[in-house]
């Protein structure tokens, strides 16, 4: 009932999915299969179901549906008498038999009363039908015309079956007896009363039992079910059953198969599937589906089982031991070798599992060794039974304190269930709360799953030292916090007062403060509808109430330089430095008060810059640092004695040039 897309996203989520292996595709019907075989040959596998009535053949070698037929009424049963798919007849439920061939409908016939059942004898073309009549109808498919019916001694037949070794027929009543009848000379050559046998000492018997499957293994062997849940296993030679096996369920029996290989036998009811030794009637195992069984159909020459359910879902079982997997899926061999190599642990459900020091605790340490304990691990492992029997004596008071721990968690669901106290940090309480508002908001909110979640400040370790260290808490009377947040009264007003609601649930103990008249506690301030209205009134309120405070520090600064009195001050000065005027100074504020272009200007007056144009038409700056008085006084001192010192030399250097021209000396 799913669509595909829903079982490609179950099988990413459910891992049990995941791990299913789906043989044939689309082995299934529309609601409920009726009844399922296979073919002679194990190529086809054939399945009727509804609704609308069908039938669905399934080619194992390509392992999908090679073809599906509607039909017109609901099948009883259904048979193939080739050994592909190319001849079979269907036994419908108003009556009516119909032939399909290869290529489809073929013919369509009816019998006098409603059909349950019928065979087919191969040596005579004979079909044998029985139902809510005490004829079996005969129908020969060689001469195409229907033969003189068997006249039994039930008022109803409801199952039927011939031996393909001596061609014995066979017809179970709803008086709960079996007859068999020899076809070539047409009369009943045996009685068996399988009802009476069908009672044990430990059955128990609400009305009687009738036959409801009938099934030949070899030449002497035959299983036959009853309506009450009861399988008998006969020899041909007696009237008395070899082994009588009761499902316990007091179901009627569906289907009954022999297991040639192991010796076993494979009854079906409604509920589940058991397979028993046909010697010993020992379990070997069973199945139990989910659902409802109508058939069951055992692979030839393997482990396979096929049942038709009460659901669309058409079931396929493997079971290594009972024979190696079909030809078409022999990689079931390769999965079920992995899995044994792999074994998973065993769950032991009545079984309890206790140390030593339990043992001891219990007083049991006596029984090591005993049968009631089995070594295991660092343990043992006792019968569940045991262990409760003994716990309840030794601590006959347990189930006081199971009641106790009822009640205890029961009150803490319902504290869990009032309100929460939040934890605010010390600092920056009003910011840890809107933070913590504004994160209820976003959860709260549609579009939570599309928009990427974001850190949030409080639990993130880069910001923890904002709510712990005083000195990052938010100045709210600064007058950059009361511009940028204009709106922000309005809502500090409803989280102070959570703020004080929070700090009154964490000291119940301390005194409640008296609220001012006329602003009751559950008061709220009413919004404008026009918020940029009120944020623009706001701004202007914050600017008025700024200028005001600004206005009151003047006035209060002034009245304290007028309370001041001007007392001298004395300044010292450094060793190696003179004192100069302080118009000095005063006259060095106003050159730093100039624009650069007025500082230029005045030191080309002064000598300390020259600018000179280069060869390639830009501008070449030259500054001279300038000098202290005593380096200008050393430097004219330097300057006079250059020029006396030439003033000395100049004689001499005359002299010289006169006699070179050949003058006398005067």
């Amino acid at each position: 009932w799913l669509s595909d897309r829903k079982k490609r996203a179950l099988q990413k989520k459910d891992v049990d999915v995941r791990r299913r292996i789906e043989l044939i595709q689309d082995f299934e019907m529309p609601t409920v299969c009726t009844t399922i075989k296979v073919s002679k040959d194990g190529q086809y596998i054939l399945a009727t179901g509804t609704y609308k009535p069908r039938v669905r053949c399934y080619d194992t070698y390509q392992l999908s549906l090679k073809f599906e037929r509607c039909l017109d009424s609901e099948v009883v049963t259904f048979e193939t008498l080739s050994d592909d798919y190319s001849k079979i007849v269907f036994l419908h439920n108003d009556r009516y038999i119909e032939f399909h061939s290869q290529s489809g409908f073929y013919y369509k016939t009816r019998i006098p009363k409603f059909g349950r059942d019928f065979s087919y004898h191969y040596p005579s073309c004979d079909l044998y039908f029985v139902g809510a009549s005490s004829e079996v109808y005969r129908l020969n498919l060689e001469q195409g015309r229907y033969l003189n019916p068997l006249q039994t001694d039930a008022a109803e037949n409801n199952v039927c079956d011939i031996n393909s070794v001596h061609g014995l027929f066979a017809t179970g009543t709803v008086e709960g007896r079996v007859e068999c009848w020899d076809p070539r000379v047409r009369s009943r050559v045996g009685l068996l009363d399988c009802a009476l046998s069908s009672v044990t000492a430990d059955s128990e018997v609400n009305s009687l039992p009738t036959i409801s499957a009938l099934k030949f293994n070899g030449a002497l062997t035959m299983a036959v079910g009853t309506s009450t849940g009861q399988v008998l296993l006969y020899d041909l030679r007696s009237d008395k059953p070899l082994l009588v096996k009761d499902h316990q369920y007091g179901l009627p029996i569906k289907s009954v198969h022999f297991q040639d290989s192991l010796d076993l036998i494979l009854s079906a009811d409604s509920r589940i599937i058991k397979m028993w030794n046909k010697n010993s009637g020992k379990i070997f195992t069973s199945l139990e589906p989910e659902h409802d069984i109508n058939d069951v159909c055992l692979y030839p020459n393997s482990g396979m089982l096929l049942t038709a359910n009460e659901t669309p879902k058409m079931g396929i079982y493997y079971i290594p031991v009972l024979g190696p997997a079909p030809r078409w899926c022999s990689f079931l061999d390769n999965l079920t070798e992995e899995l044994e190599e792999n074994p998973e642990s065993t769950v032991y459900d009545d079984y309890k599992f206790v140390t030593k020091k339990d043992l001891e605790n219990l007083g049991l340490t006596h029984l090591i060794g005993s049968p009631f304990l089995r070594a295991y691990m660092h343990g043992f492992f006792m019968d569940i039974r045991l262990y409760h029997k003994v716990k309840l004596m030794v601590n006959p008071f347990a189930y006081e304190e199971y009641r106790k721990d009822k009640i205890r968690q029961k009150i803490e669901e319902t504290r869990a269930q009032r309100v929460q106290l939040k934890k605010l940090p010390k600092v920056n309480k009003e910011l840890a709360l809107k933070l913590i508002e504004e994160e209820e908001e976003k959860q709260k909110s549609t579009w939570k799953k599309k928009v990427k979640s974001l850190p949030n400040i409080l639990t993130d370790d880069r910001f923890k030292v904002m709510f712990e260290n005083p000195d990052f808490q938010v100045d709210e009377e600064s007058e950059e916090f009361r511009l940028l947040n204009p709106l922000v009264s309005k809502i500090s007003e409803k989280r102070k007062k959570k703020l004080r609601l929070l700090e009154q649930q964490e000291h119940p103990d301390k005194e409640e403060e008296e609220e001012p008249e006329g602003r009751p506690s559950d008061a709220e301030s009413s919004e404008s509808s026009d918020d940029e209205k009120g944020w623009v009134e706001e701004v202007r309120k914050q600017r008025r109430l700024l200028q005001q405070e600004e206005r009151a520090k003047r006035q209060e600064r002034l009245r304290e330089d007028q309370q001041t009195v001007l007392r001298p001050q004395f300044y010292e000065i450094k060793a190696g430095e003179e004192f100069r005027s302080f118009s000095d100074s005063a006259a060095k504020q106003r050159l730093m008060n100039k624009t650069l272009e007025d500082r230029l200007k005045l030191e080309a007056k002064n000598g300390t810059l020259n600018v000179s144009d280069t060869t390639v038409g830009s501008k070449q700056l030259t500054f001279t640092l300038k000098r202290s008085e005593q380096q200008k006084k050393q430097q004219e001192a330097e300057k006079m004695h250059r020029q006396e010192r030439k003033a000395l030399r100049r004689p001499a250097g005359h002299l010289k040039s006169r006699r070179k021209r050949g003058r006398p000396f005067p």
